[in-house]
């Protein structure tokens, strides 16, 4: 049977649930264990597709389209899992699911309730996702993380706390743990446990009792004191070693093992029998190989010198989270290639001559970090704001030979400049910012709807054909394997007009990857340049640490130096795996078919998505 641990949070929000809920599904992984993971976000969305980013940090796409949390991400990275949208509740699709069944007269005529049909609901959707398959083996997982967004007591989280207090008794005790984090703050040099004892006796109030307590310092303080420890176990109903502190380290890939090192898993290990699952010889190999792996990563992290500096031009940078992916992949690649990474964050709004005017001094700095740029990004996006300091920061790139990565409107603002620049079009726009552009040379895609919102856009794993005619030139190709194929995510309504591609070609921008058809352009290079590469997809979404996106390595070795981005290209060529299961690299029909995540007769999502 499938055992489950459940990551609740107290205190605040933004604790850290998510990489704790990763770390530990991790060192689960490496005693052997197949690990799958859901996440509860109390919020009345359908899904995060038509949140702000700035709001809610980034929107995670899946292979089957679904826009959900980006603590997802984390899932899959920490994993190594292809996860569903299934694998996100909210409460908006709770409460749809139910009150579907009572449309359909699946409740017999009686009153429906918060309790027990909507926690039956949910209880029911964890067991039903929790069987699914995430890995190669194609087998049940042995083990469910369920990460409660939010914090307990929020008003919003209460059927999903009275959901788990019922499901612990639906699957028995040795299969249900809870695993609580909390914050201990530091006043004047003390380390106070109040919050702490406040949260846990909310908690137990509810009827869930912690069997770990992640104690969680705010940043700057030492490590969990004894007697800090000592304190929450005696008014917390636990003992000290189920007390476990998770102090600031240099990074989040280091938690793993200071989970490991304060015996998480062996605590785990008796309270949840573990040694009554049938773990083969096979997978206890590979976990031993992981953990090897994965230590090598962070020791090697820590002797880093050399330093490489990229500088991202983005829309929303007041919230790092917003770029949550991004900056996973730079962090990967950079592992890769045994370089420190420094991203240096540059407001692309700040980069045009308005700014200059109205801010002279901001300006200023912008430029100077873009003209100091070992290579610059420029990632996805919505709306006009700030596109003008795009171009400006991609032509500067172009034109100077600074490695350049453009992701989906990056790649489409690629196009914009090159038509202004090179093919002398002051007027090139895209329709998303003037709909009635003369010189449209990016447009709306014609299946889109353009009065639904949510789940409408062209979302999940999509295929991408490499042209043969760039084969021995074309770095993107060999980043990929030498594949004549690769496969990633998207998430855009808006594509390069097809029209303009011929006039686009034969000036010298080079499309490499096309969709099956041949229509839509899905990656362009630029043949003399030291690193010019754009992407409609999302490769930052199906980068792992301990195999990074291809554009992303390719991106970070080419700012470093030739010779390394050759090295990678060599390696790539032997060792490239794709992180996708096999049987989800599928023509696009196919795909398609199985990503038409919220039909427009459902009415569904017709908030119009924040475009600023």
């Amino acid at each position: 049977m499938t055992k489950y641990i459940l990551v609740s949070g107290g205190v605040v929000s933004g604790i850290g649930k998510g990489v704790i809920a990763s770390s530990t599904g991790l060192l689960l992984k490496t005693a052997g264990l197949k690990v799958t993971a859901i996440k509860i976000d109390p919020y009345m969305n359908i899904d995060a597709g038509t949140m702000r980013p700035t709001e809610h940090g980034e929107v995670y796409v899946l292979n089957d389209g679904g826009e959900v949390d980006l603590d997802l991400g984390n899932y899959e990275r920490y994993l190594d899992v292809t996860l569903s949208k299934d694998n996100n509740i909210t409460t908006g699709k709770i409460y749809r699911e139910v009150i579907d069944k009572e449309r359909r007269g699946e409740y017999l005529g009686k009153t429906v309730q918060i309790v027990p049909h909507v926690t039956n609901a949910i209880q029911d959707w964890i067991q039903r996702v929790s069987k699914v398959p995430v890995d190669e083996s194609g087998e049940e997982p042995d083990i469910c993380i369920v990460e409660l967004g939010g914090t307990v007591g929020d008003i919003e989280s209460a059927p999903f706390i009275e959901a788990m207090r019922q499901f612990q008794f639906r699957v028995g005790h040795d299969n249900f743990a809870l695993i609580h984090v909390s914050l201990v703050p530091d006043m004047h040099g003390e380390q106070k446990t109040k919050p702490t004892q406040t949260t846990v006796h909310a908690l137990r109030g509810l009827g869930l009792l912690p069997d770990l307590v992640n104690c969680v310092p705010v940043i700057g303080t030492p490590t969990l004191e004894s007697s800090t420890k000592d304190k929450i176990s005696m008014f917390c109903h636990v003992a000290s070693e189920q007390v476990i502190g998770v102090h600031d380290v240099s990074s989040v890939y280091h938690v793993p093992l200071l989970l490991q090192s304060q015996g998480i898993l062996e605590y785990l290990r008796k309270r949840l029998n573990l040694a009554s699952l049938n773990i083969t010889q096979e997978w206890i190999s590979k976990g031993l190989s992981l953990e090897a792996k994965w230590r090598s990563v962070t020791k090697g992290q820590e002797r880093l010198f050399d330093e490489v500096k990229i500088v991202l031009v983005g829309k929303y940078t007041d919230l790092k989270d917003s770029y949550m992916s991004v900056i996973k992949s730079l962090e990967h690649s950079a592992f890769r290639v045994r370089r420190k990474l420094t991203i240096q964050w540059v407001e692309s709004s700040d980069l045009e001559p308005s700014t200059q005017e109205s801010d002279p001094a901001k300006y200023h700095d912008a430029w100077r970090a873009v003209v100091g740029a070992g290579g610059i990004l420029v990632p996805g996006g919505f709306g006009k704001r700030g596109t003008e300091g795009m171009i400006l920061a991609i032509k500067w790139a172009r034109e100077q030979e600074v490695p350049f990565l453009g992701i989906c409107m990056g790649f489409q603002m690629a196009v914009i400049e090159w038509a202004r620049s090179v093919l002398g079009i002051p007027d090139a726009q895209s329709t998303e910012f003037v709909h009635d552009a003369q010189n449209a040379f990016v447009i709306f895609m014609p299946e889109i709807s353009r009065t639904h919102m949510g789940g409408t856009m062209r979302l999940g794993l999509r295929p991408t054909v490499f042209d043969r005619d760039f084969e021995s030139w074309s770095k993107a190709r060999k980043l990929y394997g030498g594949n004549e194929k690769m496969w990633e995510r998207h998430r855009h309504r808006y594509e390069v007009n097809p029209e303009q591609v011929q006039r686009l070609q034969e000036s010298g921008l080079t499309f490499v990857g096309k969709d099956e058809k041949g229509e839509r352009m899905q990656i362009l290079e630029l043949k003399d340049h030291p690193f010019f590469m754009g992407l409609q997809a999302h490769p930052e979404l199906c980068s792992r640490p301990l195999n990074p996106s291809p554009p992303f390595l390719g991106f970070i070795a080419a700012s470093c130096g030739q010779s390394d981005l050759e090295e990678q290209v060599q390696e790539q060529l032997r060792s490239f795996r794709p992180p996708h299961p096999e049987h989800s690299m599928i023509s696009e029909e196919a795909l398609r078919t199985s990503t038409q995540e919220h039909p427009i007769a459902n009415g569904v999502g017709t908030m119009t998505p924040p475009t600023d």
